[in-house]
């Protein structure tokens, strides 16, 4: 009777040991898992995300945006209408980064995030809007006027190519917008 006292807690002992054990393999294999649905979702996004670093007049700038693409659709005045605030990308907001002040078409703005909006025009200039709060997960959905830091007026070009995704590159004169026959410059310094 001693013994199999002794023997039930000894394959107790056996079996929460053992099951502890499978439970951290099963750990790092849901891990490593959930680490590869990362790297799917972000590959399978219809519009990836892009990242561009550099420098404007020597000092850093970063921009961060959704980069959708034309696919046969009728881009303004349809996918991004006129006269209404566009979250300039896809997803969630495009936000700057701005390691030191700067200025945006002559305006001076501080150091720090902010999210970049435009209002599109059927004609004339669109609106470029840098906003405080940059980190919205649904874009314009969300905007706030209140919020805005900065609003300037900002030429777009109309040109005979067109390119299919959007892209947003450092270039002269600070930033180029380009999508479909669009390109917007901003300058920035």
């Amino acid at each position: 009777m001693k013994k199999r006292y002794l023997i039930i807690p000894a394959l107790l002992a056996i079996l929460v040991f053992d099951s502890c054990g499978s439970k951290n393999s099963e750990t790092a294999e849901d891990t490593s898992g959930t680490e590869m649905a990362e790297e799917s979702t972000e590959q399978s996004r219809p519009s990836p995300l892009e990242v561009k670093e550099g420098n404007i007049s020597g000092k850093a700038f970063k921009i961060q945006y959704g980069s959708p693409s034309v696919k046969g659709r009728q881009i303004w005045g349809d996918l991004v209408p006129y006269n209404v605030v566009w979250r300039t990308g896809a997803n969630e907001a495009t936000y700057i980064d701005l390691a030191e002040e700067m200025t945006v078409e002559g305006q001076s703005i501080a150091a720090g995030k902010y999210s970049l909006f435009t209002i599109p025009r059927e004609s004339g200039d669109w609106t470029v809007i840098l906003n405080s709060e940059w980190d919205l997960e649904h874009g314009h959905f969300q905007y706030d006027e209140k919020k805005d830091v900065l609003r300037v007026e900002v030429s777009p070009e109309w040109e005979e190519t067109s390119q299919e995704r959007l892209s947003i590159d450092i270039e002269e004169p600070g930033i180029v917008i380009r999508w479909e026959k669009l390109k917007l410059p901003i300058q920035i310094q």
